[in-house]
């Protein structure tokens, strides 16, 4: 079984992870306008001062787990048809809404185009 110690340290990766490409994607913006939230603290995982949220009027939520192992089967299936494109895969459940999976630096530079005109 997974200590608690370790799943705080994958979702810590996670969300560092987050920060730095986040940041990537915006040079203008510091250090401190995009943090990991402290572990256990509710509210959003990833921290944004108003020009980060300026940037990314987004509420982000990092989840690093093993059960989405099924989610990474679909994603695998989308990745191997044939032809040119980018994988994307739409979820859906019950009474609830489709909801989009791809890669984070293909949507980071898609939403930067479609924000910045780039």
């Amino acid at each position: 079984m997974t200590s608690t110690r370790s799943r705080k340290a994958k979702g810590r990766a996670l969300q560092n992870f987050v920060v730095s490409k986040l940041l990537e994607y915006a040079p203008a913006l510091e250090q401190d306008d995009i943090k990991g939230a402290i572990m256990g603290e509710t509210g959003m995982d990833i921290k944004l001062s108003p020009a980060a949220y300026k940037r990314y009027p987004l509420k982000i939520e990092c989840k690093n787990q093993e059960k989405f192992k099924g989610i990474y089967s679909i994603y695998s299936q989308a990745e191997e048809h044939k032809g040119k494109g980018e994988p994307l895969v739409i979820l859906k459940m019950n009474r609830k809404k489709p909801l989009v999976m791809m890669d984070l630096d293909f949507f980071l530079d898609i939403y930067k185009r479609s924000v910045y005109n780039v």
